[in-house]
Protein backbone atom coordinates (compact mmCIF):
# COMPACT_ATOMS: atom_id res chain seq x y z
CA UNK A 1 0.00 0.00 0.00
CA UNK A 2 1.10 3.28 -0.88
CA UNK A 3 1.88 5.48 2.56
CA UNK A 4 3.37 8.43 1.41
CA UNK A 5 1.54 9.70 -1.98
CA UNK A 6 1.31 13.49 -1.41
CA UNK A 7 -1.60 15.52 -1.93
CA UNK A 8 -1.83 19.17 -2.39
CA UNK A 9 0.62 21.85 -2.99
CA UNK A 10 4.33 21.60 -2.18
CA UNK A 11 6.14 24.17 0.12
CA UNK A 12 9.10 24.76 2.18
CA UNK A 13 9.84 23.12 5.20
CA UNK A 14 7.37 23.43 7.86
CA UNK A 15 8.37 26.03 10.72
CA UNK A 16 6.77 25.29 14.15
CA UNK A 17 6.40 29.37 14.71
CA UNK A 18 3.29 31.40 14.52
CA UNK A 19 4.24 33.75 12.00
CA UNK A 20 5.71 30.53 9.88
CA UNK A 21 2.27 28.93 10.32
CA UNK A 22 0.43 32.41 8.71
CA UNK A 23 2.60 32.16 5.59
CA UNK A 24 3.60 28.41 4.71
CA UNK A 25 0.77 25.41 4.34
CA UNK A 26 0.46 23.06 7.17
CA UNK A 27 1.65 19.72 7.00
CA UNK A 28 -0.98 16.98 7.36
CA UNK A 29 -0.23 13.42 7.71
CA UNK A 30 -3.67 12.13 6.94
CA UNK A 31 -4.18 8.58 8.61
CA UNK A 32 -7.19 6.66 7.84
CA UNK A 33 -9.23 4.33 5.61
CA UNK A 34 -10.05 4.82 1.89
CA UNK A 35 -12.13 2.71 0.09
CA UNK A 36 -12.86 -0.28 -0.21
CA UNK A 37 -14.98 -0.58 1.69
CA UNK A 38 -17.01 1.75 0.77
CA UNK A 39 -17.92 3.32 3.75
CA UNK A 40 -19.00 6.67 4.51
CA UNK A 41 -16.11 7.71 6.37
CA UNK A 42 -13.62 6.05 3.88
CA UNK A 43 -15.43 7.95 1.06
CA UNK A 44 -15.31 11.57 3.28
CA UNK A 45 -11.92 10.66 3.85
CA UNK A 46 -10.37 10.00 0.42
CA UNK A 47 -12.52 13.50 -0.88
CA UNK A 48 -10.65 15.64 2.09
CA UNK A 49 -7.57 13.62 0.73
CA UNK A 50 -8.43 14.85 -3.10
CA UNK A 51 -8.92 19.02 -2.11
CA UNK A 52 -6.16 21.11 -3.60
CA UNK A 53 -5.65 23.42 -0.73
CA UNK A 54 -3.66 26.38 -0.79
CA UNK A 55 -2.80 26.21 3.68
CA UNK A 56 -2.72 22.63 3.40
CA UNK A 57 -0.48 20.16 2.56
CA UNK A 58 -1.38 16.65 2.95
CA UNK A 59 0.70 12.75 2.41
CA UNK A 60 -1.67 10.27 3.73
CA UNK A 61 -0.89 7.00 4.79
CA UNK A 62 -3.91 4.60 4.58
CA UNK A 63 -5.44 2.21 7.15
CA UNK A 64 -6.01 -1.04 5.57
CA UNK A 65 -7.77 -3.14 8.92
CA UNK A 66 -10.78 -3.72 6.68
CA UNK A 67 -11.43 -4.61 2.75
CA UNK A 68 -15.41 -5.26 3.49
CA UNK A 69 -18.09 -4.05 5.40
CA UNK A 70 -18.50 -7.51 6.96
CA UNK A 71 -14.88 -7.17 8.89
CA UNK A 72 -14.89 -3.93 10.03
CA UNK A 73 -15.23 -3.43 13.77
CA UNK A 74 -14.04 -7.57 14.37
CA UNK A 75 -11.00 -8.65 15.46
CA UNK A 76 -8.24 -10.45 13.73
CA UNK A 77 -4.90 -11.75 13.73
CA UNK A 78 -4.48 -10.10 10.72
CA UNK A 79 -5.52 -6.83 11.78
CA UNK A 80 -2.89 -7.14 14.86
CA UNK A 81 -0.40 -7.13 11.96
CA UNK A 82 -2.00 -4.39 10.18
CA UNK A 83 -2.05 -1.99 13.40
CA UNK A 84 1.86 -2.50 14.06
CA UNK A 85 2.67 -1.89 9.99
CA UNK A 86 0.71 1.00 10.00
CA UNK A 87 2.28 2.38 13.57
CA UNK A 88 5.51 2.04 11.36
CA UNK A 89 4.42 3.90 8.35
CA UNK A 90 3.39 6.83 10.65
CA UNK A 91 6.79 7.19 12.36
CA UNK A 92 8.57 6.33 8.50
CA UNK A 93 5.80 9.27 7.18
CA UNK A 94 6.46 11.77 9.60
CA UNK A 95 10.10 11.91 9.24
CA UNK A 96 9.62 12.05 5.32
CA UNK A 97 7.13 14.53 5.41
CA UNK A 98 8.04 16.87 8.22
CA UNK A 99 4.48 16.58 9.40
CA UNK A 100 3.95 18.50 12.26
CA UNK A 101 -0.20 17.91 12.26
CA UNK A 102 -1.61 14.26 12.87
CA UNK A 103 -5.28 14.02 11.27
CA UNK A 104 -7.26 10.84 12.90
CA UNK A 105 -10.92 9.47 12.67
CA UNK A 106 -11.75 8.19 15.82
CA UNK A 107 -13.40 4.96 16.52
CA UNK A 108 -17.33 4.30 17.12
CA UNK A 109 -18.85 2.75 20.06
CA UNK A 110 -17.26 -0.53 19.46
CA UNK A 111 -14.32 -2.42 21.73
CA UNK A 112 -12.21 -3.93 18.84
CA UNK A 113 -11.37 -0.45 17.09
CA UNK A 114 -11.30 1.06 20.44
CA UNK A 115 -8.49 -0.98 21.73
CA UNK A 116 -6.67 -0.70 18.14
CA UNK A 117 -7.18 3.07 18.57
CA UNK A 118 -5.31 3.37 22.44
CA UNK A 119 -2.33 1.12 20.94
CA UNK A 120 -2.18 3.30 17.94
CA UNK A 121 -2.48 6.91 19.76
CA UNK A 122 0.05 6.35 22.48
CA UNK A 123 2.46 5.36 20.21
CA UNK A 124 2.01 7.97 17.40
CA UNK A 125 0.70 11.14 19.25
CA UNK A 126 3.70 11.94 20.49
CA UNK A 127 5.43 12.44 17.28
CA UNK A 128 3.44 15.27 16.28
CA UNK A 129 2.54 18.97 17.65
CA UNK A 130 -1.32 19.02 16.91
CA UNK A 131 -3.08 15.94 16.77
CA UNK A 132 -6.61 16.30 14.72
CA UNK A 133 -9.60 14.41 15.74
CA UNK A 134 -13.02 14.01 12.81
CA UNK A 135 -15.11 11.91 14.70
CA UNK A 136 -16.71 10.62 11.30
CA UNK A 137 -18.14 7.66 13.52
CA UNK A 138 -21.02 9.30 16.37
CA UNK A 139 -20.89 7.77 19.79
CA UNK A 140 -17.70 7.08 21.45
CA UNK A 141 -18.09 8.90 24.67
CA UNK A 142 -21.06 6.76 25.42
CA UNK A 143 -19.39 4.06 25.12
CA UNK A 144 -16.77 4.87 27.75
CA UNK A 145 -18.67 3.85 30.32
CA UNK A 146 -18.71 0.44 29.55
CA UNK A 147 -15.48 -0.22 29.59
CA UNK A 148 -13.19 -1.94 32.21
CA UNK A 149 -11.83 1.07 34.30
CA UNK A 150 -8.19 0.38 33.08
CA UNK A 151 -9.28 0.15 29.39
CA UNK A 152 -11.23 3.85 30.44
CA UNK A 153 -7.65 5.34 31.32
CA UNK A 154 -5.99 3.97 28.79
CA UNK A 155 -8.60 5.77 26.32
CA UNK A 156 -8.82 8.96 28.09
CA UNK A 157 -4.78 8.76 27.43
CA UNK A 158 -5.06 8.05 23.55
CA UNK A 159 -8.07 10.30 22.92
CA UNK A 160 -7.48 13.06 25.09
CA UNK A 161 -7.67 17.05 24.57
CA UNK A 162 -6.92 16.61 20.91
CA UNK A 163 -5.55 20.41 19.64
CA UNK A 164 -8.58 20.22 17.25
CA UNK A 165 -11.80 18.04 16.75
CA UNK A 166 -13.93 18.74 13.92
CA UNK A 167 -17.63 17.45 14.37
CA UNK A 168 -19.95 16.12 11.31
CA UNK A 169 -22.76 18.71 12.36
CA UNK A 170 -23.44 20.38 15.67
CA UNK A 171 -25.82 17.27 16.61
CA UNK A 172 -23.37 15.61 16.06
CA UNK A 173 -22.72 13.22 20.06
CA UNK A 174 -20.98 15.37 22.38
CA UNK A 175 -17.30 13.12 21.70
CA UNK A 176 -15.32 16.27 21.22
CA UNK A 177 -16.41 17.55 24.76
CA UNK A 178 -15.88 14.39 26.59
CA UNK A 179 -12.37 14.59 25.51
CA UNK A 180 -11.51 17.78 26.30
CA UNK A 181 -10.72 18.99 22.74
CA UNK A 182 -9.41 22.34 22.62
CA UNK A 183 -10.97 23.57 19.60
CA UNK A 184 -14.20 22.21 18.07
CA UNK A 185 -16.06 22.99 14.96
CA UNK A 186 -18.73 21.05 12.78
CA UNK A 187 -17.91 20.63 9.14
CA UNK A 188 -20.78 19.24 6.92
CA UNK A 189 -19.99 16.26 4.94
CA UNK A 190 -19.67 16.96 0.92
CA UNK A 191 -19.57 14.94 -2.57
CA UNK A 192 -19.21 15.80 -5.92
CA UNK A 193 -22.74 16.06 -7.74
CA UNK A 194 -22.72 13.20 -9.71
CA UNK A 195 -25.90 13.69 -10.98
CA UNK A 196 -25.80 16.51 -13.52
CA UNK A 197 -28.88 18.58 -12.75
CA UNK A 198 -32.38 17.91 -12.92
CA UNK A 199 -33.33 14.37 -12.83
CA UNK A 200 -36.09 13.74 -15.20
CA UNK A 201 -38.45 10.43 -13.79
CA UNK A 202 -40.11 8.20 -15.57
CA UNK A 203 -43.96 9.98 -15.22
CA UNK A 204 -46.01 6.66 -15.87
CA UNK A 205 -48.55 6.51 -13.48
CA UNK A 206 -48.91 3.02 -13.63
CA UNK A 207 -45.66 1.92 -12.86
CA UNK A 208 -44.85 0.99 -9.00
CA UNK A 209 -42.54 3.98 -7.03
CA UNK A 210 -39.94 2.80 -6.30
CA UNK A 211 -38.14 2.41 -3.02
CA UNK A 212 -34.54 2.77 -2.71
CA UNK A 213 -32.06 1.99 0.47
CA UNK A 214 -28.17 1.47 0.14
CA UNK A 215 -25.77 0.75 3.03
CA UNK A 216 -24.39 -2.08 4.97
CA UNK A 217 -27.51 -4.13 5.39
CA UNK A 218 -27.50 -5.13 9.05
CA UNK A 219 -30.82 -4.72 11.60
CA UNK A 220 -29.13 -0.76 13.13
CA UNK A 221 -29.15 0.34 9.97
CA UNK A 222 -33.00 0.18 9.47
CA UNK A 223 -33.37 -3.06 7.25
CA UNK A 224 -35.66 -5.18 9.30
CA UNK A 225 -37.69 -1.58 9.65
CA UNK A 226 -37.92 -1.05 6.52
CA UNK A 227 -38.61 -4.58 5.10
CA UNK A 228 -41.59 -4.73 7.27
CA UNK A 229 -42.66 -1.03 6.53
CA UNK A 230 -42.71 -2.75 2.84
CA UNK A 231 -44.72 -5.70 3.90
CA UNK A 232 -47.18 -2.83 5.79
CA UNK A 233 -47.55 -0.70 2.80
CA UNK A 234 -48.30 -3.59 0.09
CA UNK A 235 -50.96 -4.92 2.44
CA UNK A 236 -52.43 -1.49 2.12
CA UNK A 237 -52.38 -1.91 -1.63
CA UNK A 238 -49.87 0.67 -2.85
CA UNK A 239 -47.70 -0.38 -5.55
CA UNK A 240 -44.39 0.26 -4.92
CA UNK A 241 -41.21 -1.49 -5.43
CA UNK A 242 -38.27 -1.88 -2.97
CA UNK A 243 -34.24 -1.78 -4.21
CA UNK A 244 -31.64 -2.86 -1.22
CA UNK A 245 -28.31 -1.84 -2.11
CA UNK A 246 -25.45 -2.80 -0.30
CA UNK A 247 -23.89 -6.19 0.99
CA UNK A 248 -24.85 -8.33 4.06
CA UNK A 249 -23.73 -7.99 7.11
CA UNK A 250 -23.83 -11.88 8.35
CA UNK A 251 -25.69 -14.34 6.84
CA UNK A 252 -28.47 -15.53 9.03
CA UNK A 253 -29.47 -11.95 9.14
CA UNK A 254 -30.06 -12.18 5.33
CA UNK A 255 -31.78 -15.26 5.39
CA UNK A 256 -33.69 -14.04 8.12
CA UNK A 257 -34.90 -11.18 5.61
CA UNK A 258 -35.22 -12.65 2.48
CA UNK A 259 -37.40 -15.42 4.20
CA UNK A 260 -39.14 -12.82 5.54
CA UNK A 261 -40.06 -11.60 2.24
CA UNK A 262 -40.72 -14.81 0.95
CA UNK A 263 -43.39 -15.21 3.43
CA UNK A 264 -45.21 -12.66 2.16
CA UNK A 265 -44.78 -12.91 -1.43
CA UNK A 266 -42.96 -10.17 -2.38
CA UNK A 267 -39.52 -11.64 -4.04
CA UNK A 268 -40.97 -10.04 -7.46
CA UNK A 269 -41.23 -6.58 -5.37
CA UNK A 270 -37.74 -6.51 -3.68
CA UNK A 271 -34.58 -6.48 -5.57
CA UNK A 272 -31.36 -7.07 -3.62
CA UNK A 273 -28.89 -5.25 -5.11
CA UNK A 274 -25.47 -6.02 -3.58
CA UNK A 275 -22.84 -3.66 -3.97
CA UNK A 276 -23.24 -1.27 -6.67
CA UNK A 277 -20.49 1.30 -7.78
CA UNK A 278 -20.01 3.32 -10.46
CA UNK A 279 -22.82 3.79 -13.51
CA UNK A 280 -24.41 0.91 -11.63
CA UNK A 281 -24.86 3.13 -8.50
CA UNK A 282 -25.77 6.27 -10.21
CA UNK A 283 -28.31 4.32 -12.69
CA UNK A 284 -29.60 2.86 -9.48
CA UNK A 285 -30.45 6.44 -8.10
CA UNK A 286 -31.33 7.55 -10.83
CA UNK A 287 -34.20 5.09 -11.54
CA UNK A 288 -35.67 5.36 -7.61
CA UNK A 289 -38.60 7.52 -6.98
CA UNK A 290 -37.69 8.39 -2.86
CA UNK A 291 -34.66 7.10 -0.76
CA UNK A 292 -35.53 5.57 2.77
CA UNK A 293 -33.54 5.42 5.42
CA UNK A 294 -35.01 4.15 9.11
CA UNK A 295 -31.12 3.54 10.85
CA UNK A 296 -30.38 3.51 14.46
CA UNK A 297 -27.00 2.75 14.03
CA UNK A 298 -24.73 3.19 17.01
CA UNK A 299 -21.99 4.93 14.95
CA UNK A 300 -24.23 7.44 13.23
CA UNK A 301 -22.99 10.64 12.44
CA UNK A 302 -23.53 12.38 8.91
CA UNK A 303 -25.17 9.45 6.56
CA UNK A 304 -23.08 10.18 3.28
CA UNK A 305 -26.04 8.12 1.64
CA UNK A 306 -28.80 10.60 2.48
CA UNK A 307 -25.99 13.85 0.78
CA UNK A 308 -26.53 10.59 -2.43
CA UNK A 309 -29.95 10.62 -2.25
CA UNK A 310 -29.93 14.77 -2.28
CA UNK A 311 -28.33 15.21 -5.14
CA UNK A 312 -30.33 13.12 -7.31
CA UNK A 313 -33.66 14.37 -5.50
CA UNK A 314 -35.14 11.84 -3.93
CA UNK A 315 -38.04 12.91 -1.40
CA UNK A 316 -36.18 10.94 1.96
CA UNK A 317 -37.78 8.71 4.72
CA UNK A 318 -35.54 8.82 7.57
CA UNK A 319 -35.44 8.54 11.09
CA UNK A 320 -35.29 11.29 13.26
CA UNK A 321 -31.18 10.39 14.93
CA UNK A 322 -28.12 12.13 15.23
CA UNK A 323 -27.12 13.91 12.11
CA UNK A 324 -29.92 12.97 9.43
CA UNK A 325 -32.19 16.08 10.94
CA UNK A 326 -29.59 18.45 9.62
CA UNK A 327 -29.91 17.21 5.82
CA UNK A 328 -33.66 15.89 5.85
CA UNK A 329 -35.38 19.17 6.30
CA UNK A 330 -39.20 17.87 7.47
CA UNK A 331 -42.24 18.45 5.56
CA UNK A 332 -39.52 20.09 3.12
CA UNK A 333 -37.34 17.73 0.92
CA UNK A 334 -38.70 14.51 3.25
CA UNK A 335 -40.08 12.96 6.78
CA UNK A 336 -38.67 12.24 9.85
CA UNK A 337 -39.95 9.41 11.67
CA UNK A 338 -38.98 7.84 15.29
CA UNK A 339 -36.52 4.96 15.08
CA UNK A 340 -38.05 1.44 15.39
CA UNK A 341 -41.71 2.48 13.90
CA UNK A 342 -42.30 0.35 11.10
CA UNK A 343 -45.74 1.89 10.67
CA UNK A 344 -44.38 5.51 11.20
CA UNK A 345 -42.37 4.72 7.51
CA UNK A 346 -44.71 3.19 5.80
CA UNK A 347 -47.41 5.89 6.87
CA UNK A 348 -44.68 8.14 5.09
CA UNK A 349 -44.45 6.23 2.17
CA UNK A 350 -48.13 5.50 1.04
CA UNK A 351 -48.15 9.70 1.62
CA UNK A 352 -45.35 9.94 -0.88
CA UNK A 353 -46.66 7.39 -3.10
CA UNK A 354 -50.26 8.77 -3.21
CA UNK A 355 -49.14 12.27 -3.73
CA UNK A 356 -47.05 12.67 -6.84
CA UNK A 357 -47.00 16.37 -6.75
CA UNK A 358 -45.80 16.06 -3.32
CA UNK A 359 -42.74 13.77 -4.42
CA UNK A 360 -41.73 16.53 -6.93
CA UNK A 361 -41.86 19.16 -4.59
CA UNK A 362 -39.73 17.26 -2.17
CA UNK A 363 -37.54 16.30 -5.22
CA UNK A 364 -36.71 19.96 -6.09
CA UNK A 365 -36.12 20.59 -2.38
CA UNK A 366 -33.69 17.98 -2.23
CA UNK A 367 -31.51 19.70 -5.17
CA UNK A 368 -31.71 23.04 -3.41
CA UNK A 369 -30.51 21.31 -0.25
CA UNK A 370 -27.82 19.35 -1.79
CA UNK A 371 -26.45 22.60 -4.04
CA UNK A 372 -26.83 24.70 -0.42
CA UNK A 373 -25.33 22.68 1.88
CA UNK A 374 -23.44 19.48 0.83
CA UNK A 375 -21.21 20.37 -2.07
CA UNK A 376 -17.74 18.69 -2.31
CA UNK A 377 -16.33 22.46 -2.70
CA UNK A 378 -17.92 24.03 0.32
CA UNK A 379 -16.75 20.82 2.16
CA UNK A 380 -13.40 21.12 1.15
CA UNK A 381 -13.41 25.18 1.59
CA UNK A 382 -14.86 24.32 5.58
CA UNK A 383 -11.91 21.74 5.87
CA UNK A 384 -9.47 23.98 5.23
CA UNK A 385 -11.23 27.15 7.62
CA UNK A 386 -11.46 24.18 10.40
CA UNK A 387 -7.88 23.56 10.22
CA UNK A 388 -7.14 27.52 10.32
CA UNK A 389 -8.41 27.22 13.87
CA UNK A 390 -4.67 25.65 14.66
CA UNK A 391 -3.17 28.83 14.29
CA UNK A 392 -5.15 31.15 16.85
Amino acid sequence: MDHSARHGRSAAAFDPSFAAMQAEPMRVLVVGQTPPPFGGQAVMIEKFLEGAFTTLELAHVRLAYSEEMSEVGRFSLKKVRVLFRTIAAVWAARIKHRSQVLYYPPSGPNLVPILRDIIFLIAVRWCFRYTVFHFHAGGLSTYMSRLPAPIRWLAWLAYRKPDLAIRTSDLAPPDAQHFKAKRIVSVFNGIEDLAGGPIARDPDPGRPMRILFTAVLIPSKGVEVLVQSFIELIQRGVHAELMLMGRWGDAAFEQRMLDLIAQHGLRDRVRVLGVRTGNDKLNDFRAADVFCFPSHFEAESFPVVLMEAAQFALPVVATDWRGIPVMVDEGVNGFLVPTHDPMAVADRLERLAKDPELRHRMALEARRVFADRFTLAAFHRNMESAFAQLKR
